[in-house]
């Protein structure tokens, strides 16, 4: 799975979780605040083997789409949406943060390699 996939399915799955638990005002994510929910993810067995799932999901809505099946991709989103909220608070804002930054930015890149080697945890 490519960087810039994982970051748009993470992004994608978070907001209608963010959309139940909304604030005013979103802060912009930083990448410290990335490196904070990638080592509670990582450090948390339960946690890792969710985020897991997630990326296994992300793959088959991947193949749904390519097969232009919305209706499974749909029914996929849903069961991450769901699985989004086992991470905790922290992972929500960070992936509702992430919309407003640039997948090609240096940030954005950034970010992106630190959960593509939390995919690698999952023998990705």
């Amino acid at each position: 799975m490519n960087l810039k996939l994982i970051v748009a399915i993470l992004v994608i799955a978070a907001v209608p979780v963010f959309a139940q638990a909304q604030k005013p005002s979103a802060a912009k994510v930083t990448k410290a605040d990335a490196e904070t929910v990638v080592k509670i993810i990582s450090g948390d067995k339960a946690k890792t083997q969710t985020y897991c799932d997630m990326v296994k999901l992300g793959d088959q809505i991947e193949e749904a789409d390519q097969k232009k099946d919305t209706k499974k991709a749909d029914e996929l989103s849903q069961k991450i949406d769901e699985l989004e909220k086992q991470l905790g608070p922290e992972y929500v804002a960070l992936m509702y943060g992430l919309q407003g930054i640039d997948p090609e930015s240096e940030a954005g890149q950034e970010i992106g390699l630190m959960f593509t080697a939390l995919a690698k945890l999952c023998g990705g």
